[in-house]
């Protein structure tokens, strides 16, 4: 295939990608216990189906995994269901199942095709990770294979009209469950919330329903068609700086180097709890290793590092949230950070609070978030080196000295004072504009010049970018 057809080919995939954007909220239901008992018995009900057709499904993959997805699951209900005009299908031998559990007999067929889908998916997910530790990509030559598993904790999928239907405005639902001897419609079903309410929007559409119940939840996992956004092309973009001591610094960046805002975003009741919870799992296990002095059994402290995780969870979202809010105010298509990724903490020495900040830092969270949150906007998501932004001034006067009392600040050459953070994000955005103006397509612009001797080289800062307005540059 010729260049030309290599990138055709990659915009046709990238433009599939966003007509088929995919994104799930969460419907909670307001249910009795007798509801949620049998709420109970459909979900088990449809796991106890789904575990012979895995063994079927994993039997016929060689015939039918090149076959399409709705291909694969005609094969497979051919193979298994008698019907007039297949009497004698191929797995005969399924009779035994139907005979051994007779309410199978009445499992509806919309649910049929959904265990049978979800079995395909199971069997997929096996077959690939099979080939994979065949061909030797494992983490250690130790590694054992892979192993199918038929008992998968997955849950049923309703379609609309035949085993989900919505009542007004989306407020209570009607569900088909089965109550042990039959399946029967659950009326007026109240919802208690419909998550970010992207059912709403205007041009999307909601798809399939998960059923997720257990002992703890009650809800619809409910994936809904995003309808792409276009947003306008912006001469500012929103540069982000993510940080230990402040956990995002925002500047509105222009191509012509003017910084139209700037926001510190800091959650410090948030992080206090975090760490509050930290401390809590250090004490405990010094006092443990101090009685015992054996290694801590599987389960330690576990209530604490869950609630940890969840807290550094909530610190994401709302980072991310407050980032984005700060791009749709100033209406810029682009949010720039720094590619992190690979990045590991090399201050700090082990126990030590340093150390315990760069473990708890979220960086990674806050920018999967923000890639997903910010295309379903419309918007892109850029990232730079992060190399040099914030040890050089952003005037361009050279390196910076980090102040030893506050290390927040930094003291440029000519002895300014000023926020480390916000210098980096001036730089940060610099630097993708200048890498849009030079066209380094790959954002990966570091240094003003490249050079292959050992000469000192200027990092690209907002002063960079600057200058090559006033040279005339566009």
């Amino acid at each position: 295939m010729s260049v030309m057809g290599k990138s055709k080919a990659k915009r046709k995939t990238k433009q599939r990608k966003q007509d088929s954007m995919i994104r799930t909220d969460v419907w909670n239901l307001k249910v009795t216990p007798s509801q949620k008992k049998l709420l109970l018995l459909t979900v088990a009900e449809s796991r106890k189906f789904l575990k012979p057709l895995i063994f079927i499904a994993n039997a016929e993959w060689t015939i039918i995994g090149n076959l399409s997805d709705k291909e694969k699951v005609n094969y497979l209900e051919k193979s298994i269901h008698v019907t007039n005009k297949n009497p004698n299908p191929k797995y005969s031998y399924y009779q035994k199942v139907i005979n051994k559990y007779p309410s199978f007999r009445k499992f509806p067929s919309y649910l049929r095709r959904a265990a049978i889908a979800d079995a395909i998916g199971i069997v997929s997910s096996f077959q690939t990770r099979y080939r994979e530790w065949q061909s030797g990509t494992r983490k250690h030559k130790f590694v054992r294979p892979p192993r199918l598993t038929a008992m998968c904790q997955s849950y049923p999928a309703l379609y609309k009209g035949q085993q989900v239907k919505y009542n007004d405005d989306y407020q209570s639902v009607d569900l088909k469950v089965w109550n042990g001897s039959d399946w029967v419609w659950l009326k007026e079903i109240i919802i208690k919330g419909h998550g970010l309410n992207r059912h709403k929007v205007i041009g999307n559409h909601i798809k399939s329903p998960a059923l997720v119940v257990n002992s703890k939840t009650c809800q619809l996992s409910m994936p809904v068609k995003i309808k792409p956004i276009k947003k306008e092309e912006s001469n500012y973009v929103c540069s982000v700086d993510l940080g230990i001591n402040n956990a995002a610094t925002c500047s509105i960046v222009g191509r012509d180097g003017t910084v139209k805002a700037r926001k510190f975003i800091n959650p410090a009741r948030d992080i206090d709890r975090r760490n509050k919870r930290k401390m809590m799992i250090t004490k405990k296990s010094k006092q443990t290793y101090q009685k015992t002095g054996k290694k801590f059994l599987k389960g330690f402290c576990r209530g604490l590092y869950r609630k940890s995780s969840n807290i550094n969870l909530e610190i994401s979202r709302k980072v991310s949230k407050e980032i984005i809010d700060l791009a749709k105010l100033h209406n810029v298509k682009v949010i720039v950070i720094e590619n992190l990724a690979g990045w590991k903490a090399k201050a700090g020495k082990r126990g030590t609070l340093m150390r315990q900040k760069f473990h708890l830092w979220c960086h990674q969270k806050i920018v999967e978030i923000l890639n997903d949150r910010w295309a379903e906007l419309g918007g892109d998501v850029q990232t730079v080196n992060p190399k040099y932004t914030s040890a050089y001034a952003f005037d361009g006067s050279g390196k910076v000295k980090r102040n030893k009392k506050n290390y927040s600040l930094c003291v440029f050459p000519s002895g300014k004072q000023y926020n480390a953070d916000l210098g980096a994000s001036y730089n940060i955005g610099a630097r993708y504009w200048y890498s849009v103006l030079i066209g380094d397509k790959y954002f990966s612009r570091v240094f003003v010049s490249e050079s292959s001797t050992n000469t000192l080289r200027t990092p690209v800062t907002l002063e960079t970018l600057r200058s090559l307005k006033t040279s005339g540059c566009k």
